[in-house]
């Protein structure tokens, strides 16, 4: 009997149980719990308010985690709290998940703040991600960050209660 040890984390990922809350970043498989209360109620309120928007303007579409988002040069899957891809860029949407960067990235902080705000970031950032917003459940404090012409993000805003995405040209109120 012949059996194929996994090259990659991604590899690991794909062979586990579905429903277990892990992520890969930079082919280190890292172990995420639940989020808390907090984070899902605001979770669940903004990612209603986003799909309603898309569907009144329809210019793209929007998921919530868990989907897998396969950035495969960096080697990682991400489960991104909301994600919005534009029509224009919905061939990166397959039935196992989502292959390539989304437009927009909402992560809401629950736990361990240094994996949404430096890690994830920085994959986002090097992935092509052109939006991406950390939001504080506890305060309700909306970082922005722009991919800027150099390819980097640049922070835009820190609000309270309020998200305002350029791409959509409009604001959510928390």
């Amino acid at each position: 009997m012949h059996t194929t040890i996994p090259a990659t984390a991604i590899d690991i990922y794909r062979s586990l149980p579905e429903g277990t809350r892990c992520e890969v970043l930079y082919n280190q498989l890292i172990m995420t719990p639940a989020p808390n209360t907090s984070h899902q109620f605001l979770s669940f309120k903004l990612a209603g308010l986003i799909f309603n928007f898309l569907e009144e303007t329809a210019i793209g579409v929007a998921l919530s985690a868990p989907t897998d988002v396969y950035l495969t040069e960096q080697q990682s899957v991400v489960q991104p709290d909301i994600l919005v891809i534009l029509n224009e860029n919905k061939g990166i949407i397959y039935d196992d998940g989502i292959h390539g960067a989304s437009d927009i990235v909402f992560e809401i902080l629950s736990g361990n703040h240094i994996h949404d705000t430096v890690k994830k970031k920085s994959l986002y950032e090097d992935a092509g991600v052109k939006e991406y917003f950390i939001i504080d459940p506890s305060n309700k404090m909306v970082i922005m960050f722009a991919r800027n012409n150099d390819g980097k993000f640049d922070i835009i805003y820190e609000l309270t209660g309020k998200s305002t995405s350029g791409i959509l040209a409009t604001s959510f109120d928390l």
